[in-house]
């Protein structure tokens, strides 16, 4: 006798991953805790995040849109102006330090820095480069939209139940004066970039884990319900600061990442990991997921994660699929049927002023 013997299928290879379809690669998560359709979830990060939001929402469950788009604007501009894109508007949140950045701004124990970039006489938000982009009008202005999306993401953090964060970067920029972060390097969409008040840092597995450690503990003493669900973006760097080829700075960045969520996930109750990054890049899949750029990943590839995700909570999306086309068809009917009665009233009344 031996431990290896009272394991189930999924613990070895050959059964199963090596001798299956990769698509029939299941059980990947099995949760630490559950998500129901009527928790609210939060979602930030990463590009990847923003995944979650549309599929939480499209399948019914209860996505916290706490910065919701104004009355009046598109669903073309909307997505422009970032709405809908995170739980509110802060724009990619790549790396753990900005997640703590934000978090202490929003819960009053940092203010935001009075710094403003301007570009063709338009303002923008260092720390939201992009939300915004033409720019704003006026600093007043673009702080006033930072102050409502700070106290949208307190409400994010106070009034949810699952707080899902993405990571997505190891390699940083920092304002050596003030010692903040940039999600972007200055000078890459607006601003100046100069050498001597900004500094490229690319973050140790120490520096990470402690500061997504300090964000998750500042939170959880705000909201004592909160619980958290942590995932890497499988996504390459664009371009690396590090001297490495960006392939190996790829590797080595989506390591300490990985690295850092999955211990975080293990020795706290209250956070779990989800492994959509090694459902889109671990060798299984052979890059399958992947657009032509090796870069982008394709719809297919995030509607398997997300139904690794759901399957995970025991939840059937296609019945999900079915039964929302079913109740669609229930409403066609009725006003259909409603339709016709009023189409039925109007003919009586007509009769009746001919009396």
């Amino acid at each position: 006798m031996n431990p290896y013997q009272n394991l189930d299928q999924r613990a070895f290879w050959a059964p199963a991953v090596g001798k299956r379809d990769m698509l029939e690669i299941s059980e990947l998560w099995s949760p630490k805790f559950p998500i129901k359709p009527s928790s609210k979830v939060a979602t930030f990060g990463s590009c990847f995040a923003q995944h979650f939001s549309k599929a939480l929402t499209k399948n019914g469950f209860r996505w916290n849109n706490t910065e919701p788009t104004p009355d009046g604007l598109s669903d073309e501009n909307a997505l422009l102006y970032n709405y809908g894109v995170f739980t509110c508007r802060t724009g990619n949140i790549y790396t753990t330090s900005l997640l703590l950045q934000w978090t202490k701004w929003a819960l009053g124990k940092e203010k935001p820095p009075a710094e403003y970039w301007e570009k063709d006489g338009r303002i923008y938000d260092p720390f939201r480069p992009r939300v915004e982009p033409n720019g704003f009008a006026s600093v007043d202005e673009m702080i006033a939209s930072r102050d409502m999306c700070i106290e949208a993401f307190k409400a994010a953090i106070v009034d949810s139940k699952i707080f899902v964060f993405t990571l997505g970067l190891t390699e940083s920029w920092i304002n050596k004066s003030g010692g903040y972060e940039y999600p972007m390097c200055p000078g890459t969409v607006a601003g100046d970039f100069d050498e001597k008040e900004h500094t490229f840092v690319n973050q140790d597995y120490k520096l990470i884990h402690k500061n997504l450690t300090d964000a998750l503990k500042l939170m959880k003493e705000a909201n004592r319900a909160l619980r958290f669900l942590l995932t890497v973006s499988p996504v390459p760097l664009t371009a690396t600061m590090s001297g490495n080829h960006v392939l190996v700075a790829t590797m080595h960045s989506k390591s300490i990442l990985r690295a850092v969520a999955g211990d975080i996930a293990t020795n706290r109750r209250n956070v779990d990991y989800f492994p959509s990054y090694e459902i889109i890049s671990s060798f299984p899949f052979r890059g399958e997921f992947f657009a032509q750029n090796l870069r982008s990943v394709e719809q297919r590839g995030v509607d398997h994660v997300m139904a690794n995700f759901f399957a995970g909570l025991g939840i059937d999306v296609e019945k999900i699929k079915a039964d929302k086309a079913e109740r669609t068809q229930r409403a066609a009917k009725r006003k259909e049927e409603a339709n016709e009665l009023v189409c039925e009233e109007e003919l009586l009344a007509a009769f009746g002023d001919k009396k």
